[in-house]
């Protein structure tokens, strides 16, 4: 498959599309949730899960769009309240494990992962390690950056169309940082699936290839590389385990990591605690099935 400009480019406009149509309305509907103190006869459910991970109640939407839609429909419910940036890594670290389950899950599925092992996996795991995140010293975080994607407190505006006013203005000024950042990513990956080296060694699975196709481009690439040869036998149900539960923690680090960068977030506290999490689970995964097989 040869790179095309073209083809990225078609595929960037689709994206973008599907950003504007996430974000614009679910901004704008978190802003009036918020300006009218809706969330706060909506939000106790889910008090534990955020109180855990250090996070405000008006969290609790954009935790649960995450899991159950994807990244972008999650910071379009978080950009509003005003985190700070160890709030945004907390969020990014616990929503880059568990994110777009009935999609993502499916996809393990067909690789013979089963669904209640794809899901408790993700969602203890997001918590242990964005529960440890929380306990990380503040100084590590950096102050920059949150505060000019901030928005006024929403009890200032003097009337509803106000509100929206801002809500439209904001909603687009965050769609195009995010169309323009994934429009990059789209170019920069596709160059990546075009080399040789990758169309070489699609078609030669091996696990540390197939875990490092999955950490960059994300589980739907990496486990495309497998699926084929799971479905001929030629893969254990070792190696399936083995990469399918470090691709859960730790996938697509470049794209999921940069859209919570864009709020402040740190890069390399994201990347270290998946990665660390991800060797150290799939360790465990390894050591399991050694046990078992003696």
């Amino acid at each position: 498959m040869l790179f095309s400009p073209k083809t990225s480019l078609k595929t960037s406009i689709k994206s973008s599309w599907t950003i504007l149509k996430l974000i614009v309305p679910i901004y704008i509907l978190a802003d009036v949730l918020f300006y009218y103190d809706v969330l706060k006869h909506i939000t106790f459910i889910f008090k534990p899960i955020v109180s855990l991970l250090g996070l405000p109640q008006e969290a609790a939407l954009a935790i649960v769009s995450g899991i159950f839609l994807n990244l972008y429909a999650a910071i379009a419910f978080a950009a509003p309240i005003g985190l700070s940036p160890k709030e945004w890594t907390i969020l990014a670290v616990f929503l880059g494990i568990c994110h777009a389950l009935l999609v993502e899950t499916e996809i393990m599925k067909r690789l013979g992962i089963p669904r209640i092992y794809s899901v408790l996996l993700r969602l203890i795991a997001g918590l242990c390690v964005g529960y440890i995140t929380s306990l990380l010293p503040d100084i590590w975080f950096s102050t920059k950056g949150a505060k000019d994607l901030a928005l006024p407190l929403l009890n200032q505006f003097d009337s509803i169309f106000s509100l929206l006013q801002n809500s439209i203005y904001e909603s687009l000024s965050l769609s195009i940082k995010i169309i323009a950042l994934v429009t990059l990513l789209i170019f920069f990956l596709d160059f990546i699936k075009s080399l040789s080296t990758i169309q070489r060694y699609s078609k030669k699975v091996n696990s540390g290839f197939s875990i490092t196709v999955g950490v960059v481009l994300g589980i739907t690439y990496g486990a495309g590389v497998l699926i084929s040869e799971y479905e001929k036998g030629l893969l254990s149900q070792k190696d399936i385990f083995y990469i399918g539960t470090y691709l859960m923690i730790c996938h697509a680090i470049i794209e999921d990591t940069l859209l919570f960068v864009i709020f402040g977030a740190n890069l390399w506290i994201i990347i270290a605690m998946r990665v660390i999490f991800a060797t150290l689970l799939s360790y465990l995964v390894l050591k399991y099935f050694k046990r078992q097989s003696t």
